[in-house]
């Protein structure tokens, strides 16, 4: 088969951790492409409002197969593809392109989710207390919500995990 006729492809490559700038110059040098979103994230910090900028997919980065593939695994920083089989696992086109449409500035823009206000009435889904209606009373760590449930005859907080309840109307 004609080397000129193969069709090149994204996959996925696995990054050495806090290596991940020198495996992405590597990767360049070698005449790789890759491609490694990141995210557009504001944090508190002192009192005050910064960006920070974490991988979309941390440890990870994409990266444009044409010919070889195999030299990818030596460059420093590199663990190595995520393979299927006896060769790289393809990553579909439209999903790098989906990433990219994304981008504002070249960091990557998630969509918000709709937030709920303390007060919100939500009902659970899942768990002991599903079926029972209470108040949103704030975000806890970890994806954690904070629920007023009437138990006991008065109302109780409890923490429930986050994709446990949902608003009610």
């Amino acid at each position: 088969m004609d080397a000129r006729l193969t069709v090149a492809f994204w996959a996925a490559c696995r990054l050495r951790p806090h290596r991940e700038s020198v495996a992405l110059h590597w990767l360049t040098l070698k005449g790789f492409e890759s491609y490694c979103p990141h995210l557009r994230d504001f944090r508190i910090r002192y009192g005050r409002r910064v960006e920070h900028r974490p991988a979309l997919f941390p440890g990870y980065c994409f990266v444009l197969i044409r010919l070889q593939w195999s030299t990818i695994a030596s460059a420093p920083g590199v663990m190595g593809l995520i393979v299927n089989g006896s060769g790289p696992a393809k990553v579909p086109d439209q999903v790098i392109a989906e990433i990219r449409q994304r981008e504002i500035d070249g960091l990557v823009e998630l969509p918000k989710s709709p937030e709920m206000r303390s007060g919100d009435r939500v009902r659970v889904v899942a768990g002991p207390f599903a079926g029972q209606f209470g108040l949103y009373a704030g975000m806890r760590p970890r994806a954690r919500v904070e629920v007023l449930l009437t138990l006991l005859g008065g109302q109780q907080r409890v923490e429930l995990p986050r994709a446990s309840i949902e608003a009610a109307i």
